[in-house]
């Protein structure tokens, strides 16, 4: 159940932008006309994460994940059959609320099911939807926006979501771990406000430009807010965003590293593409063919990670994946117009198996000091800061592309403006790999694997699982 929403939400949020030309020729609009299709989910994403553990709390975990899974899933279809810009808009909206929920709370079920030990194992299965969604999405998206419309691009998410809701409803079993306590209203909406406000700067930044009032506006009020938020969550007995978990050390520094070592790897796979387009002129199909092999990449590194993962611990695999992936950066840094796909593709290879050993070990560390009664506002917290890391990473690409551009280099960077690209993502990956060895994982590491007979106990005896 974990696998197959992850899967959907990822493939979502990235499948979107493929359609963009054929909505505006739909709607008679010129691509840059429709930002708000694409930002209005990640803003509305970010608005109602910060409910996510109080919901859980109060309705559980299997009656939220399926409600918003359902939500989810009609939003789609709502998306598909949208007669106009301002209705697409309104159903993508539902949808990035519906999304907000889903990861938390899925996040969540699975690791109050499952110990420690056994979620390293199951790191083998999370990993797929990580991965290989991000990969098959631009293919999969320009497969249905030519072959169909783009429509279909939204109806895409009906039937997998349809299915997930009636696995779901059937094998399913709620979770319930302390009743909740009276809900922090005036938390909520301030944190709900400060976290739409600076996501919509971070998300239309690039393209309207940082120096517009509206991206400047928003990026202060948010910050203000943000401030006032986190003053409010301090001093309040029961806060919407339990902050006071960051006091423990294992998690700050796990979920720093998410923030930060999140911006180079997603950068990276956000500027493959626009390189391979616009510096060698390739085509959709060159992009998305040299970048899936990244996933190969991070299946192979998962199996090696899962296995020595309790002795060797996150703080080597970790700091070691994040140098990893700074050596490819240099790598790509040095490609031109002349550089051939295989060789691309060898190096998104190799980033594949330096991101392999940051995913999955830096979301289990995070948790192994967290209470059970905890786990909600933890996973909710580890969503904040890794969408915020998500949407940091193509701002960073595209502020660095056109730096120093003009006129038409905006449109068109050069070869430079790349490589630099590629340097600043390196040199980012290195500070977060050098923290990394400063993680106090004796906590995560001190955890002995379960018996291997225990699984299977548990499936004979017919208890149903998160």
């Amino acid at each position: 159940m974990a696998v197959l929403t992850t899967f959907i939400c990822i493939v979502d949020g990235a499948i979107t932008t493929v359609a963009l030309p054929s909505i505006a020729r739909q709607f008679d609009l010129t691509p840059a006309a429709l930002t708000g299709v694409v930002v209005v989910y990640p803003v509305c994403l970010g608005m109602v994460i910060p409910a996510s553990a109080w919901l859980v709390e109060r309705h559980g975990g299997r009656r939220t994940l399926l409600l918003s899974l359902a939500a989810f899933t009609a939003a789609g279809g709502l998306c598909g059959a949208a007669p106009n810009l301002p209705l697409l808009i309104a159903a993508r909206a539902l949808q990035g609320l519906a999304a907000g929920l889903l990861m938390p709370t899925s996040q969540t079920l699975l690791f109050r099911t499952f110990t420690q030990a056994e979620q390293v194992r199951l790191s083998r299965l999370m990993i797929i939807p990580q991965q290989v969604a991000p990969a098959v999405a631009p293919l999969l998206g320009g497969l249905l926006v030519t072959s169909l419309s783009w429509r279909w691009v939204f109806y895409v998410n009906v039937p997998f979501g349809t299915a997930a809701v009636l696995f779901g409803t059937l094998f399913l079993a709620e979770h319930h771990e302390r009743t909740a306590a009276r809900l922090d209203l005036p938390g909520l909406l301030l944190c709900a406000a400060a976290t739409a406000t600076l996501m919509y700067g971070i998300c239309a930044g690039p393209d309207l430009g940082w120096e517009r009032p509206q991206v400047v506006g928003s990026l202060v009020v948010g910050a203000v807010l943000l401030a006032v938020a986190v003053r409010h969550q301090l001093r309040s007995p029961e806060p919407v965003l339990r902050l006071r978990l960051f006091r423990d050390r294992l998690f700050r520094d796990t979920n720093l590293i998410g923030l930060v070592g999140y911006v180079p790897m997603l950068g990276a796979m956000f500027l493959g593409p626009i390189f391979i387009q616009e510096a060698r002129g390739g085509s959709a199909l060159d992009s998305g063919s040299t970048t899936f092999t990244e996933a190969f990449g991070v299946l192979i590194t998962m199996q090696v990670v899962s296995a020595v993962y309790h002795r060797v611990g996150p703080r080597l695999i970790i700091g070691t994946g994040l140098l990893g992936v700074a050596g490819v950066m240099l790598l790509f840094a040095t490609a031109d117009a002349g550089t051939g796909l295989w060789t691309l593709r060898g190096y998104m290879f190799l980033l594949g198996l330096a991101m392999g050993a940051v995913f999955i070990p830096t979301t289990i560390a995070s948790f192994s000091t967290i209470a059970r009664a905890d786990v909600a506002h933890a996973a909710t917290l580890n969503t904040v800061v890794r969408q915020t890391g998500s949407a940091l990473a193509p701002a960073v690409v595209t502020s660095v592309l056109v730096l120093g551009a003009t006129g038409a280099e905006r449109a068109h960077p050069p070869l430079a403006s790349y490589q630099l690209s590629y340097f600043v993502l390196a040199a980012v990956a290195v500070a977060a790999g050098l923290f990394a060895f400063t993680v106090p994982d004796g906590p995560a590491r001190s955890t002995a694997p379960a018996p291997a007979g225990r699984d299977a106990g548990r499936a004979r005896s017919g208890q149903k699982v998160g």
